[in-house]
């Protein structure tokens, strides 16, 4: 195959995947305009509304279909994705930052970091539980959930920042250290600005993974039901245009939270940039 081929090929298989990954999304948006508040799903639209898109918000006459129970979900689930971003984060950070030098043992730790990533939630989530009942200890979202996401989030940002770290110049740390600095200063002022684009890429994962998190959630989180919970146990009785609804506003704040990503990642480089020019002068 020549190399127009190629191209070819590649350019139908992008598109492909492409329509895979946003298609379903797609049709999620179109079925959320269909008016209200009889009926189900269907296609193609009837009647162009956003009828329940109102009805996410409470702006519609009562009918026999309840409003989604997201609103404390809601609120739970940004409040543990928030704590795991933290939490994970600067774990991460440290840990890669300790694996920058040979230690005795630093093969299996390392193994030990990304075994998080690697066993199945269910079982993970399983095991918390049981491990939580014969100890005598309440399940919640704040406590053995929490443990959980951080167990699982922490091994993406350390394998994150330990890429960033992999790349990065300790000749300038030397610089101001030789030059009478402490290391946590010089850490503060030289080294973390310059990882910065890995520290938000780390956030995002964790933020990310914590806040869609089901299967270990499930055993692990007790009576208080996150938002992938509440939205499922909506799902499994009877599904309505508002589920599809609240599942663009979803769409639409995670792409918010990468156009922010975008925004700080342009600004991190540009400072960094700068730092380099000032450092060349």
């Amino acid at each position: 195959m020549n190399a127009s081929g190629i191209k070819v090929s590649l350019g139908l298989y992008t598109a492909l995947f492409i329509i895979f990954l946003y298609g379903p999304l797609a049709v999620l948006a179109i079925l959320s305009f269909q008016t209200g508040p009889e009926g189900g799903p269907q296609f193609p639209i009837i009647e162009w509304s956003t009828y329940w898109y109102k009805h996410l918000f409470g702006l519609t006459p009562p009918s026999r279909i309840a409003p989604l129970p997201i609103e404390q979900a809601l609120v739970r689930s940004l409040g543990l994705a928030v704590m795991t971003m933290i939490v994970s984060t600067v774990l991460g950070v440290t840990a890669a930052q300790a694996f920058r030098k040979k230690f005795r043992g630093s093969g299996v730790v390392f193994y030990l970091i990304v075994l998080g990533m690697m066993v199945p939630g269910v079982l993970v989530g399983l095991g918390m539980a049981l491990v939580a009942n014969a100890l005598g200890i309440d399940r919640h979202w704040w406590g053995t959930a929490f443990v959980l996401h951080v167990v699982y989030t922490f091994p993406f940002a350390f394998l994150v920042m330990l890429a960033i770290f992999n790349r990065f110049d300790p000749s300038v740390e030397e610089a101001s250290w030789s030059l009478g600095v402490t290391p946590a200063r010089t850490f503060r002022k030289i080294t973390f600005p310059l990882i910065f684009p890995g520290v938000l890429s780390a956030m995002l994962f964790a933020f990310t993974l914590s806040y869609d998190e089901f299967s270990r959630t499930l055993f692990a989180s007790g009576r208080d039901l996150t938002l992938p919970l509440a939205i499922y146990g909506t799902f499994s009785v009877e599904v309505h245009p508002n589920v599809f609804a609240f599942g663009v506003l979803t769409t639409l704040f995670s792409f918010a939270l990468l156009g922010t990503y975008a925004v700080l990642m342009a600004l991190s480089v540009r400072r960094a940039k700068r730092m380099a020019i000032q450092e060349e002068a």
